[in-house]
């Protein structure tokens, strides 16, 4: 069962101040998506104005035959956590307004901004259809907010974006027509970065394209970026039965590094995927007051991340190919955190260092030394002090 979350009025301007009567005209009610509760009102409403899933939902009538058909399926539901991002909510919001169709829902989920982040989402989603805003008692962090969102969607399929990126149009028709094309668990793509006014394209690792693969194809080779190290949830689309699997929900509490086990969680236990050279997800980077920008002791969560992909990776049937791939990573993002020490204070600089010191001494040392083979002089150095 769902858990109740608060809602906001958004919608059209008909739901502002008064429902608009459907009784005998042939006309759906508004659903859940489309209507919001204000501060006050009854914790349910009437069962007619309640969004349910297709399957629970009661037929209704057409308006010319009076026969009974069924309500529309939700094909793709698209969750998109949001906290302090009220400079670059309209853009993301606009983006999805021109991908929007009858059969998408939109799940915005407010982390408890300390800006006007919620404010922005009431407004501005009055003009997205089947649009929702669930807003969270307390800031959760992003893993949290995805998995809020998560437990609202409805959609057959289920794509994700950040609050301050957006989509070019038709990229969430495109993805659907990708996966039901190529009948597979789960699609990636490319994205483009948006760095000021200076775009890239970055394209997955995979180079096979629109065909099916097994996930696991793609973990290796040890040396080389794979799909493992291009963990983004929102560069694709996954089809929700994976979630009566054990996949795409995120560790809750991770406030960093969240899509790193959920990656490879996926290539492990999923059993298809495809690459399609899709790129209109616009991938903003170095946004002042984000995460990474900020360097507090959030980021030291990618420590719990990691260890977690390697203590999941312990059981694997093939641990001894895959760990490596693991240790490796985790020595990268080690060496890249201690290079930047200085963007942190000095307490979680220390922090930093211990945590970093203590994961590379639980990692067995012919391990360790195989890890670091295969890494620039620069990267080894770091990673040999912080060890020692």
């Amino acid at each position: 069962m769902r858990a109740e979350l608060p809602l906001v009025p958004v919608g059209g301007p008909a739901l502002r101040g008064c429902l608009p009567r459907t009784t005998g005209t042939g006309r759906r009610p508004p659903s859940g998506a489309a209507l919001r509760t204000l501060p006050g009102a009854p914790a349910r409403l009437p069962p007619t104005l309640i969004r349910r899933s297709p399957s629970a939902h009661a037929r209704v009538r057409g308006r010319s035959t009076g026969r009974p058909y069924p309500r529309p399926v939700t094909t793709l539901s698209v969750i998109v956590p949001c906290y302090n991002v009220s400079a670059y909510i309209a853009d993301t919001v606009a983006g999805l307004v021109n991908n929007a169709r009858d059969d998408f829902e939109f799940i915005f989920v407010e982390d408890r901004s300390t800006d006007d982040t919620f404010e922005a989402l009431t407004a501005l989603t009055r003009s997205l259809p089947n649009s929702a805003v669930v807003r969270h008692e307390e800031n959760r962090g992003l893993a949290s907010a995805r998995n809020t969102g998560i437990d609202r969607a409805d959609g057959r399929l289920i794509t994700f974006l950040d609050g301050d990126d957006w989509l070019g149009r038709g990229h969430l028709a495109a993805l659907v027509e990708a996966i039901d094309r190529l009948g597979v668990d789960f699609v990636r793509t490319d994205h483009v970065q948006v760095t000021g006014f200076q775009r890239s394209l970055q394209r997955a690792p995979e180079g096979r394209r629109d065909t099916p693969l097994d996930p696991r194809s793609s973990i290796l080779p040890v040396g080389e970026s794979s799909m493992v190290d291009y963990p983004y949830a929102w560069a694709g689309v996954y089809d929700a039965s994976l979630l009566d699997r054990g996949m795409l929900r995120f560790t809750d509490g991770l406030r960093t590094a969240e899509d790193r086990p959920w990656i490879w969680q996926l290539h492990r236990n999923a059993e298809s995927y495809a690459v399609a050279s899709l790129h209109q997800v616009f991938y903003r980077r170095g946004v002042a007051g984000s995460l990474t920008q900020i360097g507090d002791v959030r980021q030291l969560d990618f420590v719990k991340a990691f260890d977690q992909v390697l203590a999941e990776l312990a059981d694997d049937p093939q641990a001894d190919l895959l760990i490596p791939k693991a240790v490796r990573g985790y020595c990268v993002v080690i060496a890249h955190q201690l290079r930047d020490r200085r963007r942190f204070s000095r307490s979680v600089a220390r922090e930093l260092k211990a945590l970093t010191g203590g994961a590379l001494r639980r990692i067995p040392e012919a391990e360790l030394e195989r890890a670091l083979a295969g890494l620039d002089d620069e990267r080894r150095t770091i990673i040999r002090k912080a060890a020692a």
